[in-house]
């Protein structure tokens, strides 16, 4: 729990909430350990259970399906699969969650970068019985491009092997070995049966010879990343606000939501990318004035000169602005159907702001299985994980992701129909540092 300083005289207390996801091959039970997890806790409302019994029944299973808490479309329900990510909400007396199940099928991996790139912790499922299969390693390699600080590696279907410690100990060693590779900075491995619940919630009856934390253990105690109020202030701006009332005929405010540092008013700031330069004359939250501002806050920045300010914009300080460029070298999770390929023009969206560019040079791919980079692949089809060189119309404000998450990624844009290609994050990722080329 942290307090921190609002308007003059009072405080804002805040709880500690961990985003985190679950990722791993198809049927390797992340909706169960999902649902398991929501269960023994104690976050599953009466009527909800009562849902999810009936339909197991309807099904012909002798027990509820735990995963049905999750798998909410009519489609997964029938196929007993995930194919979209499932956001659930939940708390505990120490800390509160928001977890993303992401689907397993290779043809949805472009979901568990949705669900992974707000996380700060990843639980990768593998099968006891199959070991690490290459939708593990590229769930694993998903989650060191986004920079995920924490990987649990969670063993699934101990049941199912006996509970023999040589089979978790054989698939930890591997996986951790893995990660390391990705640059992953830290792994933990536990051992679990989601179906019976063990080491979920509560202790294993069945595994004295492990000692480490239950899963739900870990994600209460495992520690939560730096505060993005800490970083350098980014503002986007998202709406101009001129009333042009008789109460207000000059007001002229600058509406966003602040995505990390803190804004204070008389904080000299910089207006990207024209590189104007003003002062903080006042921050409006909820309608109300106040002395300062941060993540995840949406508020309304007034400055003390008129200078042209339009959605798209980036608000910073002046003495912590970025650099501003036309060339931009990232690592990227391909998503569409269609290939991104050299010479591809696109719309890049940065924050607020889209801009054209071309696709200069794609100089590497990434081999999941041995981690080496295919050079000059030429193009990148879905799920394909590799290195861009792009050359945009505009100059754009761009923070490499390293140093945040937030204003160091973008995602490519087919300007044709609007369609999502490509995520993309700036300069060096884990995967891109290690393995991509650079």
């Amino acid at each position: 729990m942290s307090v921190r300083t609002g308007t003059a005289g009072t405080t804002r207390t805040t709880v500690d909430t961990l985003s985190f996801a679950t990722a791993g091959s198809v049927d390797d039970g992340k909706s169960t350990l999902v649902g398991r997890l929501l269960h023994d806790s104690k976050s599953v409302l009466a009527d909800q259970l009562e849902a999810v019994e009936r339909a197991s029944a309807s099904r012909g299973a002798e027990a509820p399906d735990l995963a049905l808490l999750t798998d909410g479309l009519r489609a997964e329900r029938e196929q007993g699969i995930t194919i979209d990510v499932a956001y659930r909400y939940f708390a505990t007396a120490r800390r509160r969650f928001i977890l993303a199940d992401t689907p397993g099928h290779v043809q949805y991996t472009r979901n568990m970068v949705t669900g992974a790139s707000t996380a700060e912790l990843t639980v990768i499922l593998v099968d006891a019985r199959n070991g690490v299969v290459e939708q593990t390693r590229r769930h694993t390699a998903i989650a060191a491009l986004l920079r995920v600080p924490h990987v649990v590696v969670a063993v699934n279907k101990m049941d199912l092997v006996g509970y023999e410690e040589s089979v978790f100990a054989a698939i930890a060693e591997e996986f951790t070995a893995y990660a390391t590779g990705l640059g992953v900075p830290e792994v933990t491995a536990i051992p679990i049966s989601a179906l019976a619940g063990d080491n979920v919630v509560e202790p294993s009856a069945h595994m004295d010879w492990y000692g480490g934390p239950t899963v739900l253990e870990h994600l209460e105690t495992v520690p939560v990343g730096q505060d993005p109020a800490t970083r350098a202030a980014r503002l986007p701006v998202q709406y101009v606000i001129r009333p042009r009332t008789a109460e207000h005929p000059d007001y002229r405010g600058y509406a966003g939501r602040i995505v990390a540092g803190t804004f204070r008013v008389g904080d000299d700031v910089t207006v990207l990318p024209s590189g104007r330069t003003t002062r903080i004359s006042g921050i409006d939250l909820l309608g109300e004035p106040v002395d300062a501002a941060w993540p995840t806050q949406s508020v309304t920045v007034l400055l003390q000169d008129d200078v042209d300010v339009s959605r798209g914009d980036l608000i910073v300080p002046s003495a912590a602005a970025p650099a501003l460029t036309q060339d931009v070298t990232a690592t990227v999770c391909h998503v569409a159907d269609a290939p991104l390929t050299v010479g591809h023009r696109v719309l890049l969206r940065h924050g607020t702001r889209t801009v054209k560019a071309i696709v200069k040079d794609i100089p590497s791919r990434l081999t999941l299985d041995d981690l080496s980079p295919h050079p000059h692949p030429g193009r990148l089809v879905a799920n394909d994980i590799g290195r861009v060189r792009l050359r945009t119309a505009e100059p754009l404000p761009l923070d490499s992701y390293a140093d945040s998450r937030r204003t160091g990624s973008f995602i490519l844009i087919d300007p044709g129909d609007g369609t999502t290609l490509t995520a993309g994050m700036v300069g060096d990722s884990a995967a891109g540092a290690t393995a991509c080329g650079r």
